[in-house]
């Protein structure tokens, strides 16, 4: 899903902001894109782990974040999510993703997070032809048999309070979202948390499971989130675990 698709969720002035940022130069509207790296799972398939980094928009500085999931509880465990942001000119991102992940190595130990995460299916940056508010997938096939067991996600956006300031920052409230799996809700926001900021747009990103585990009921989706940023919408990531 392109980042400027968000523009139809963002009041007159917070378009026309962004719009003006367009104007003085082309790049301005991308913001900053994080990536995702899939670290894994406990061998029970309990917690989940996923770190997503890149660079700051405006700073320029390279930004890694590593976020564990008790997928039981549906939320972050005690200590996550474990933050790095490298404030110097010739800091890499290799730099600040290796230094978030020596900050949660113990948690990752302790929890024993070392089965592989198998991406199942994805809305890759690149596809065309989609908005990104849906996404159909089965358990890993073998060979070339079809996948089993086909479900579907998809997702609805709507104005939602906050814990930030968002009528200031774009001229009306930010979007929560409310996921759902064949017609089922899983997920639906009440008052956005202050480190969403400030959302113009939501995607299903993909969905993952564990690698050398059956898997469906440790599955989870990604979930790209599209907040208000200095130079544009910018990009993060939620995970939502589909076994509720």
């Amino acid at each position: 899903m392109k980042p400027n698709v968000a523009l139809r969720g963002m009041g007159p002035r917070a378009a026309s902001f962004v719009v003006l940022l367009g104007a003085m130069t082309a790049p301005a509207l991308a913001g900053d894109r994080a990536l995702i790296g899939f670290i894994g799972y406990s061998p029970d398939g309990r917690y989940f782990a996923f770190e997503e980094y890149g660079v700051q928009d405006g700073s320029g500085f390279p930004y890694a974040t590593v976020y564990v999931i008790d997928l039981a509880a549906d939320k972050w465990v005690p200590g996550s999510p474990y933050r790095t942001a490298l404030g110097s000119d010739d800091a890499t991102v290799a730099a600040a993703r290796k230094a978030a992940q020596e900050l949660a190595a113990a948690k990752l130990t302790a929890l024993d997070v070392s089965t592989p995460a198998h991406l199942v299916a994805l809305n890759g940056d690149g596809e065309t032809g989609g908005d990104g508010h849906r996404l159909d997938f089965g358990k890993p096939g073998y060979g070339l048999e079809e996948p089993p067991d086909v479900q579907s996600l998809s997702i609805e956006t709507f104005p939602a309070d906050s814990s930030t300031p968002c009528e200031s920052y774009i001229g009306e409230k930010g979007l929560g979202y409310a996921l759902f799996l064949d017609g089922e809700e899983l997920h639906r926001d009440g008052r956005l948390p202050q480190s969403r900021g400030c959302p113009l747009d939501y995607g299903i990103y993909g969905v993952v499971m564990p690698a050398d585990w059956s898997g469906a009921e440790a599955a989870v989706a990604i979930i790209a989130t599209y907040p208000f940023g200095f130079e544009g919408p910018d990009r993060r990531f939620l995970a939502v675990p589909l076994d509720k």
